[in-house]
């Protein structure tokens, strides 16, 4: 008997996925699929990082910048290659003198984060709120950690998602949607697909096949 098939996954492409697909395209030099999906490799490492900060700090009991008498202290950076739903991802897990540090929202020996890199994205969409992206959060770390310990890692990674939210859209915009509404229609649709990047996007008015990109 033949395996039945699965059904390919259907995209809802939200206002929000539409405002961090228009931020992608002012920040990064859009051009085609593979450009969309290292700037999103590039935003989710990013995040991570100042997760894995907040989570250190909470470690060592002290900031980045502070002073401490403490006999452990930050050790510099690890480099760990992971899998996700849009392709592999390289992270800069920090590291400390005694090695006791275990970062909790990518684990040691962690492979594969594809549970997760669609929530950390989707905190980087305009309107979302301070008490939003908390939730996010704790929707990822789960209800084994304490509210401070949310508060704290909101506190690290706020700035960076309110930077992104608030950057002026200048009118080299228009001319980066309308090269990926062109590249897209010639049929240039395998690679994205494969990478989980296809989307429906709204041009002219119309719902058109691009294949302009937001995570699921």
């Amino acid at each position: 008997m033949a395996k039945e098939k699965t059904p390919p996954h259907k995209v809802v492409m939200t206002e929000g996925k539409r405002e961090i697909v228009r931020s992608l395209l002012a920040e990064y030099d859009i051009k085609d699929a593979h450009d969309i999906q290292e700037a999103l490799k590039d935003l989710l490492g990013s995040t991570i990082k100042e997760m894995m900060e907040a989570e250190m700090e909470d470690h060592l009991g002290y900031e980045k910048s502070e002073r401490s008498d403490s006999d452990d202290y930050r050790n510099g950076y690890k480099s760990k290659t992971v899998k996700s739903s849009i392709g592999e991802v390289e992270l800069e897990v920090p590291q400390d003198r005694k090695s006791t540090f275990e970062p909790q929202v990518v684990k040691k020996g962690q492979k594969d984060i594809s549970d997760i890199d669609h929530k950390i994205i989707s905190m980087y969409a305009k309107g979302m709120t301070t008490r939003q992206i908390s939730d996010t959060i704790e929707d990822i770390y789960g209800f084994d950690v304490s509210e401070g310990f949310i508060s704290d890692v909101t506190d690290k990674i706020l700035p960076q998602i309110e930077e992104w939210q608030n950057r002026p859209l200048d009118d080299v915009l228009s001319g980066h949607l309308h090269r990926c509404h062109s590249l897209f229609r010639q049929r240039q649709w395998s690679y994205c697909q494969k990478s989980s990047l296809c989307n429906s996007w709204p041009y002219n008015g119309r719902q058109e096949g691009s294949a302009v990109a937001c995570h699921r």
